[in-house]
């Protein structure tokens, strides 16, 4: 924690760590350049592969993107599908077809939301290609929509979409002095950048590859019960969020008008045990109810919410879409 705060707070004494950091540089430009030059071998399943990934360290809002575009190309007529590494869950054998049934703590979390958000497969392998071809071989996928692994690259693409959230590149250097897996130029080689909420847009100035995206509240829902309200009455409340910037939650509840008794910000990906739950009401993001709907409480409740993008990277990907086509 006191290194990921000392990224964003631009600490001085990050600077002991440049022999590593000149390191990982040293490391990941030899590994991109042996995919280039073939010695590390790289392939592409016969289907358009959207990769929705970032250059920074933790959760900024890919999940919401993947959701989103999906759910547009869905509605265009395409098969789509939905490939992810499963991140902290404990399934061994891949390819994994999410099901209704898996536990968050088997599939990973995102995957858990991912496959009860859309119409769908979800499929989670930690080898990308093989879970890609996966999906077009067994569901027929035309477009394969990627959750992360834009660093993957054994995984040929078509389009890349980087996406980045209000704590900008931090410090600006690469891990571990800062917060990158590759440098602020790989933005200039991607095809979309996707700003989540009030990200800071200057550090990338070519406006026609870049979009916004606004994380819209649709409904509250029951944690426990799945009963839905479009508004609560908050009068003592606790809020808890387990995502990669906790304070965009709590920001998005006061934004709301909900002021709350106390907010606590858990870790990205934490695995959350019934004594983090607090008595009283709770409200909560999506991603942490999928991981406490076994020992919620009555009174928990979480907010669901859309990722409303810009039309232009609608655009983007339609163009894309058009070429690989033809």
């Amino acid at each position: 924690m006191a290194l990921h705060n000392a990224w964003y707070e631009d600490k001085k004494w990050v600077w002991v760590l440049l022999p590593i950091t000149i390191l990982f540089f040293t490391l990941s430009k030899l590994r991109k350049l042996l995919f280039k030059v073939g010695l590390f071998s790289s392939s592409k399943p016969k289907a358009f592969v959207i990769i929705v990934g970032n250059i920074s360290v933790g959760g900024n809002g890919k999940t919401p993107t993947v959701i989103a575009v999906a759910e547009y190309l869905l509605g265009q007529g395409y098969r789509c599908g939905v490939l992810s590494r499963g991140y902290a869950g404990s399934q061994t054998q891949f390819p994994h077809l999410v099901e209704d049934n898996d536990e968050p703590s088997l599939v990973g979390d995102e995957p858990t939301l991912m496959q009860y958000r859309l119409s769908c497969p979800v499929v989670i392998d930690p080898k990308r290609v093989r879970g890609a071809n996966f999906l077009v071989e067994s569901h027929h996928c035309d477009v394969i929509i990627c959750d992360d692994g834009l660093q993957h690259y054994a995984l040929q693409r078509d389009f890349e979409i980087v996406v980045m959230d209000g704590r900008g590149v931090g410090n600006g250097f690469l891990m571990p002095m800062g917060p990158l897996r590759e440098s602020v130029s790989r933005l200039h080689s991607v095809d979309a950048v996707v700003f989540n909420g009030q990200a800071n847009n200057d550090i990338f100035a070519v406006a026609d590859k870049s979009a916004s995206m606004i994380l819209e509240p649709d409904q509250w829902v029951n944690v426990k019960t799945g009963e839905i309200k479009t508004s609560l009455s908050v009068q003592a409340a606790t809020a808890i969020a387990g995502i990669g910037d906790p304070n965009r939650f709590f920001s998005t509840l006061a934004g709301m008008g909900i002021r709350c008794e106390k907010n606590i910000g858990f870790a990205d990906h934490y695995a959350y045990k019934s004594s983090d739950i607090p008595k009283g009401m709770v409200l909560m993001t999506e991603k942490d109810a999928v991981k406490c709907k076994s020992f919620a409480h009555g009174n928990c409740w979480y907010l669901q919410v859309s990722g409303n993008m810009s039309e232009n990277i609608y655009k983007l990907i339609d163009n894309k879409l058009k070429m690989y086509q033809q």
